[in-house]
């Protein structure tokens, strides 16, 4: 048995058959305990050294985007340049899932998610607030200014714009095209396939995943943290409730327990239905402040904003404040940075999820553009509003933002008509933001600590969903914004060295794929080899919920083997077959099973013309969650 085989099987019996069995979890016992164990530590270190971690914090802060910034910034400069060379490379026209592969969603109904994505409590916290506090103390010019507000907006695009969303692109596409495309499990260890090879399923991998999902948890736990700081600050305004810690850890505990909630509901039952209630009303707040605030400058306002920030975009982009030293980049864009960096196997994943049958370039140019493109909108409707009330209106929003960042969003909206009532509008979409990422969140994290597994039992989801809301809580009581800053920052590092290396695997596997990939099927114009034969028997030595692996033999006659493509259809389905995934050099992979059914799969072993034979079908059955008990540890056969 090859040793890659040997490998992929080993990783999969690692998700223990004596829990799947007896606990019905579906786990990577290494990731999700070590994991687990490092994140609930600082739970109680935390709570026992309370007094000590506001100072502890503080410093924390410092050290470590002072030692660190210069490297942050390295990082998103690279990928953004990295997911143009690839939009403009030869490896655009690959599509995720084979050349056979179609779209799972519309174009309109893939962008509108992706939008869903990125949108999310983060920008309705600092929409308002951000553009503000650069107005006060923007490190460009005399604060209160036209030049000052120009500077606000510019540098706040420049925080939300293509940097972000050029993270969320190339890790998307690697998770998407490792999975899709090359049939390894759907977790950041896959990527490294091309550097570390069948390393991937040992010490080296867990390590990667636990690094992934330490910074995904870590960067929703600081976004529920702004959240709850809002929501509290919404409900006092509104209501008149006091803000205390007590307030903010039950508030945290009831949005928790409707993400739970939602997450009993399922994917199309709970999250689906929330993000489309809460974009309706996201859209209907961004209406409204349109139409409430001063219409005219906002349109007058997208213009120069946009303008202004491709005109300085590279300068904005290298500037490292060395010569300053003023501590304005640290407080900004080292933390966006970081915590960025810590969202992006959360959105990534999402991204990649959504995305099967979509071409390279098209994967980026939506991607990149389009939700670069509704952020700046929604940021030009409540930054220029608030600038416009600063510069020609009453004044007073700098002063409130000062002293409590919270209440920005709040204290703008009741400079308008109905300002209660929208108001209560923007709690209602800060708690609904709150629920879906909270859950979506904790099914990413979860796929991750359960070796790929994209449908995993709900008792391990409502797990990390009530874990998340804890630590949010922990951070906030125990040191407020510094400790969300923090967070994201020291998260983010390690996982920055990931994404490094995750460009140069992607870059290596997108190389290493046939012409006839790179060309969508056209063939080269070398002549063609003698065809290699079919495949030997497919074999199905192991599956679970939502996968199954499959392994066969290298054809005994016929041609060289240049590449294997694997194909399935349902098994009543006799006319369509799907290409699912390509594979250069392994006779083992995994897949993900869309549904209950029985499917049916084939190998094709061809050369670097594209010819060869396919195999005989085998047929793999796939019952709904519940039906059927998994493979007893003592007939390991039995499927």
């Amino acid at each position: 048995m090859k040793p890659e085989r040997e490998a992929l099987r080993k990783f999969q019996k690692m998700n223990s058959r004596v829990l799947r069995d007896r606990f019905g979890l579906e786990l990577n016992p290494t990731v999700f305990f070590t994991s687990a164990g490092l994140i609930l530590l600082f739970v109680i270190v935390a709570v026992i050294w309370h007094e000590q971690m506001e100072g502890t914090v503080a410093v924390m802060q410092q050290t470590i985007s002072r030692h660190i910034g210069w490297f942050l910034v390295t990082v998103m400069n690279a990928v953004l340049v990295f997911s143009l060379v690839l939009l403009f490379s030869r490896f655009g026209k690959i599509r995720l899932g084979g050349s056979d592969a179609e779209p799972e969603f519309t174009t309109m109904g893939w962008l509108a998610m992706l939008f869903s994505a990125g949108m999310g409590i983060g920008l309705v916290f600092w929409s308002v607030a951000e553009p503000v506090s650069h107005l006060a103390t923007t490190p460009h010019s005399d604060p209160f200014t036209p030049g000052a507000a120009r500077d606000a907006m510019q540098l706040t695009f420049f925080h939300w714009g293509l940097h972000p969303w050029a993270l969320y692109a190339i890790v998307g596409l690697s998770l998407a095209f490792f999975s899709y495309n090359r049939g390894l499990p759907l977790t950041i260890r896959s990527v490294f396939y091309p550097l570390l090879g069948k390393k991937i399923y040992g010490p080296i991998g867990h390590m990667i995943d636990m690094i992934a999902v330490v910074a995904t948890f870590f960067g929703i736990a600081t976004s529920l943290g702004f959240g709850v700081q809002q929501i509290t600050t919404g409900v006092e305004h509104v209501f008149g409730l006091e803000q205390t810690a007590l307030v903010q850890i039950i508030l945290i505990a009831l949005i928790t327990v409707i993400a739970t909630m939602s997450v009993f509901l399922g994917l199309d039952g709970g999250i689906r239905r929330i993000s489309e209630i809460n974009l309706y009303l996201a859209g209907s707040l961004l209406l409204l402040v349109f139409i409430l605030g001063p219409t005219l400058f906002i349109l007058n306002s997208i213009g120069p904003n946009i303008g202004s920030y491709i005109q300085d975009f590279i300068r904005l982009s290298t500037w490292m404040e060395t010569y300053e030293n003023e501590g304005w980049q640290i407080d900004w864009t080292v933390f966006y940075w970081g915590w960025w960096i810590a969202w992006a196997p959360f959105v990534g994943m999402f991204i990649a999820q959504i995305s099967r049958g979509r071409t390279i370039k098209e994967f980026i140019l939506g991607t990149l553009f389009v939700p670069t493109g509704i952020t700046f909108i929604w940021l030009t409707v409540f930054g220029d509003s608030a600038i416009h009330h600063e510069l020609l209106g009453e004044g007073g929003l700098s002063e409130i933002v000062s002293q409590d960042i919270s209440m920005a969003l709040f204290a703008l909206l009741e400079t308008f008509p109905f300002g209660k009532i929208t108001a209560f509008a923007s709690i209602l979409v800060i708690v609904l933001f709150f629920v879906t990422s909270s859950d979506s969140g904790s099914l990413v994290i979860d796929v991750l600590s359960s070796g790929g597994h994209t449908d995993p039992p709900v008792i391990q989801r409502i797990f990390w969903a009530v874990l998340e809301g804890i630590v949010a809580a922990v951070l906030l009581v125990g040191g407020g914004l510094a400790a969300l800053q923090t967070a994201a920052i020291t998260t983010g590092f390690p996982f920055a060295i990931v994404v490094l290396l995750m460009c140069v695997g992607l870059y290596k596997g997108l190389a290493r794929r046939t012409e006839e990939e790179v060309e969508e099927g056209e063939r080269v114009s070398r002549p063609s080899k003698t065809p290699p034969g079919a495949v030997g028997k497919i074999s199905v030595p192991d599956k679970g919920r939502g996968w199954v692996v499959l392994e066969w033999d290298k054809p005994e006659d016929g041609g060289e083997v240049a590449a294997y493509r694997i194909r399935r259809r349902k098994a009543d389905d006799k006319d369509t077959w799907h290409m699912v995934a390509m594979t250069l050099e392994e006779s083992a992979a995994l897949f993900h099973i869309d549904g209950p059914g029985t499917w049916q799969y084939q190998v094709i072993a061809v050369n670097r013309s594209g010819e060869g034979q396919a195999s005989e079908a085998v047929e793999v059955k796939y019952e709904a969650r519940g039906e059927k008990k998994p493979p007893s540890p003592n007939n390991p056969k039995q499927h």
